[in-house]
C-alpha cells in the first residue's frame, strides 16, 4: 500500500505484535537508534503527564509523547500502571501506542503496546549497561518481577552472559515463577533470594524495578560494590538519599522528565532536594550513545543510571513493528480518517 496522507490506519493487536516477534537484536537496535537521535538533538520528548483516577495507591495512567526525526514518526502512548492487577490476572502495565505522520497529523497506526513497554524498558536498561557497566560484569542482582523485569534480564544476559543471576520480589510466588521462566528461556539457572541484601550485595549490575506503594529506602548504599552499575527505575523510590553520594557518575535518560517539579521516580527526592542537578549530571544516555560524552572510563567507577522511560523508544519500536507488519501483511487496515 502506497504511503500517503490518506493511507488507512493499521491496527496491530497483541497477537500481531507477538507474531512479528522482533528479535532481541532488533529491539536493541531500534531503541539505540532513537537514543542516538536524541543525543544529536533530532527528537522531541515531551515530559510525561499523569492521570490519577482515584489515588496513586491504586494506580495511574502515564501519557508519553515524542517525535523521532530520522524515522519521520511521532507518537503518543497511554499506559496504565496499576500494581494490583495481578489479583485479576492482568499485567501491571497495559498500553496503547498511536503513531502519527508528523507532516499531516494523520494516524498511521494503533498498536497494542504492553509488549512494547516491556521491551523498550529492557532495551534501555541493557543499552545503559552496555555503555556504563564493566564489560566483565558477571553477577546480576534484579529486584522486582513486573512485566518490564523479564526483558531487563533477558536483554542484559544477551550482552553479558552472566555467571550468576539473582532475583527477588515481594511475593514469593511471583519471584519463583519469574525465575523459572528465565531459567527455561535463558538455559541457565536463575536464583531466587529471600531479601534485598542477598540480591544486591556483590552484584556487578543492580537493577531495582520494584513496585512499592510508597517510597521506602530498602536498597542500602553500603551494599554497592566498587565498579558496580546501579539502575533504579521504580515509580516509588527504593533507594537511600546517600546513594548518589558514592557515585562517580549519574546518568539519566532525559533530564526533562527528571528535573524538579516532576512527580514520581527513583531519584525524585534526590532531585527535589538538590542532590542531583543538571550541573552535577554526567550525561543523558543519548549523548553517550551518540559519542558526545564518555560512558564508563575506569573499572572502579560506581555509576548510577536512572531511566524514567522515553516516548521516543516507544515510537522507535512502534515504527519497527509497523514496517515489519506492512512487509508481512499483518494487522488490520482501518478507514479511520
Amino acid at each position: 500500500m502506497t504511503e500517503s496522507a490518506t493511507e488507512p490506519t493499521l491496527l496491530l493487536t497483541a497477537r500481531d505484535v507477538a507474531e512479528i516477534a522482533l528479535t532481541d537484536a532488533e529491539v536493541i537496535a531500534a531503541v539505540e537508534r532513537s537514543l542516538a537521535a536524541q543525543g544529536r538533538g533530532q527528537t522531541v520528548i515531551e515530559p510525561r503527564v499523569h492521570l490519577v483516577p482515584e489515588s496513586s495507591d491504586k494506580g495511574h495512567f502515564n501519557v508519553l509523547r515524542g517525535y523521532v526525526a530520522p524515522l519521520a514518526s511521532a507518537g503518543v502512548k497511554v499506559v496504565g500502571d496499576f500494581y494490583r492487577n495481578y489479583e485479576r490476572g492482568l499485567p501491571s502495565e497495559l498500553a496503547v501506542l498511536n503513531l502519527f505522520d508528523p507532516e499531516t497529523g494523520a494516524l498511521r497506526a494503533m498498536v497494542e503496546a504492553t509488549g512494547i513497554t516491556s521491551m523498550r524498558t529492557g532495551a534501555l536498561t541493557a543499552i545503559g549497561a552496555k555503555h556504563l557497566a564493566r564489560p566483565d560484569s558477571r553477577v546480576l542482582g534484579h529486584i522486582g518481577t513486573r512485566g518490564t523485569a523479564y526483558w531487563n534480564v533477558r536483554l542484559l544476559d544477551g550482552l553479558f552472559d552472566f555467571d550468576e543471576i539473582r532475583v527477588h520480589s515481594r511475593r514469593p510466588e511471583s519471584r519463583q515463577a519469574f525465575a523459572d521462566q528465565l531459567t527455561t528461556d535463558l538455559g541457565k539457572r536463575v536464583t531466587v533470594v529471600e531479601d534485598w541484601a542477598s540480591c544486591v550485595q556483590g552484584a556487578d549490575i543492580v537493577v531495582e524495578a520494584s513496585r512499592l506503594p510508597s517510597p521506602q529506602p530498602l536498597l542500602k548504599t553500603e551494599w554497592i560494590k566498587p565498579g558496580a552499575l546501579v539502575v533504579p527505575y521504580g515509580t516509588m523510590s527504593a533507594v537511600e538519599l546517600s546513594l548518589t553520594d558514592i557515585m562517580s557518575k549519574v546518568v539519566v535518560d532525559d533530564w526533562g522528565q527528571c528535573k524538579p517539579g516532576r512527580p514520581y521516580g527513583a531519584l525524585r527526592e534526590h532531585v527535589d532536594s538538590g542532590r542531583v542537578t543538571w550541573e552535577s549530571l554526567h550525561a543523558e544516555l543519548g549523548q553517550i550513545v551518540a559519542g558526545l560524552r564518555p560512558g564508563r572510563e575506569t573499572a572502579e567507577e560506581k555509576i548510577l543510571f536512572w531511566h524514567r522511560g522515553l516516548s521516543t523508544s516507544d515510537v522507535a519500536l512502534g515504527h519497527a513493528l509497523l514496517e515489519a507488519a506492512k512487509s508481512r501483511g499483518l494487522g488490520q487496515w482501518l478507514a479511520f480518517h
